[in-house]
């Protein structure tokens, strides 16, 4: 056995995998989590089901989900894939399964499972979790000593790993901490925002259509007249705006929208070309052609989004199906083509799935995850300068950067 001492700061996805690569490799490994329990953030990913990762088996196609510095991950994805994240936990004795956009989630839907096979296997390799708080780390000639606990005790260590996670979803934990601690390395922290995060909207007939959930829809997010994004699937109308799947993925390709034009285009039905939408509201119409407008609908939308779509369209909600005109019936099959709302804003980052921002990836060994600065310091998950989309692809960057770091620290 290795009786260097190491310490883990953060036991979510990559601390824990971190932990136990480390410790399998003859170790003395230690792990600070301030929570008393482990992983609660993996705890609610998936809406409470655990999107452990995405069944994308080329590495070209996985750096492609990945916005933000996807060339630093080349290493550790290489190193750790999807399927080794799928092995692992098959050895681990969770049975996982391929839904839609190949997310692959626990066959039991829970993620506790996924929880408790990664507490485990860190436990079972030898790594001693410990309930507490870092407070500072501890720097003596450019190497990590150890660490100051909230109660004022000291540990000693011969190398550290700081997994610390974001600023997202401070209730489990990741409440920014392990930036200062970067910081009191000498390391570099890019401007730190919200992504997969829900937009706020400046359209005063937002809020009387909060609830609205909407299944099977298009999207495009415009900056400006630019196509910046588009998708299909679901999403949801609030008080303060839109959110759902589909606008979260939308929200990591967006910037400072607060100083830019973005509106989103939504396609109320994207299965019908306009001449087939258009057929089908004149079969409609002719069915309720004594009805008045407002109430010839309800075969075509949600009763909830009628008043805003009728008020947008500028026909008189008490006009007779068979007295609208044609140019009136294309504005609607225009309106329905393409819903806009103005977006303002990224809610804040506490509500955040993921923090975009981070460690600069320049002074990570992206073969190692050891700093460039201080030679026995290392990083992994979501505290790095990098992030993706929905689907399982961070926590899959949680995994492969714990995996590398675990191996080398």
């Amino acid at each position: 056995m290795d009786n260097r001492k190491i310490i883990i700061i953060g036991g979510g996805a990559s601390g824990l995998l971190a932990a136990a690569r480390a410790s399998l490799r003859g170790l003395d490994v230690t792990l600070i989590e301030k929570n008393a329990r482990p992983a609660r953030k993996v705890m609610i990913t998936g809406k409470g089901r655990c999107n452990v990762t995405n069944a994308c088996f080329d590495i070209n196609e996985l750096i492609s989900n990945v916005p933000r510095n996807p060339r630093f991950l080349y290493s550790a994805f290489s190193a750790f894939m999807p399927y080794d994240t799928i092995a692992l936990f098959e050895e681990l004795g969770v049975e996982t399964k391929i839904e839609r956009g190949n997310r692959v989630f626990p066959v039991s839907d829970k993620a506790v499972d996924i929880v408790d096979a990664l507490v485990n296997y860190a436990k079972q390799s030898g790594v001693e979790i410990i309930n507490a708080s870092v407070k500072s780390l501890e720097i003596k000639d450019d190497l990590v000593t150890g660490v100051i606990l909230e109660n004022g005790e000291r540990m000693k260590c011969d190398a550290l790993a700081i997994c610390t996670g974001g600023k997202s979803y401070p209730q489990t934990g990741s409440t920014g901490d392990g930036y200062i601690f970067a910081r009191q390395a000498g390391h570099r922290v890019t401007e730190l925002k919200p992504s997969l995060v829900p937009l706020v909207c400046s359209n005063n007939f937002i809020p009387s259509l909060q609830g609205l959930s909407l299944k099977n829809i298009g999207i495009k997010l415009f900056d400006g007249d630019e196509l910046v994004y588009s998708d299909f699937g679901e999403m949801l109308f609030t008080h303060f705006g839109v959110s759902g799947p589909v606008i979260l993925s939308a929200s990591a390709h967006m910037d400072k929208p607060g100083e830019k034009k973005y509106t989103l285009s939504i396609d109320l039905k994207p299965a019908l070309d306009e001449k087939t939408l258009d057929k089908r509201i004149l079969r409609d119409f002719e069915e309720n052609k004594n009805r008045d407008f407002i109430n010839s609908l309800s075969k075509l939308l949600p009763n909830k989004i009628i008043p805003t779509v009728v008020k947008l369209s500028s026909i008189e909600p008490s006009s007779k199906c068979n007295s609208i005109t044609k140019e009136q019936r294309l504005a609607l099959v225009a309106l329905l083509k393409s819903f806009t709302v103005d977006i303002t804003d990224f809610r804040p980052i506490e509500e955040a799935v993921i923090t975009s921002g981070g460690v600069d990836v320049k002074e990570i060994d992206p073969k190692t995850m050891k700093s460039k600065l201080i030679s026995n310091l290392s990083f992994a998950g979501e505290i790095i300068d990098v992030d993706a989309y929905t689907g399982g692809f961070n926590l899959q960057i949680a995994f492969s950067t714990g995996y590398v770091c675990g191996n080398n620290i």
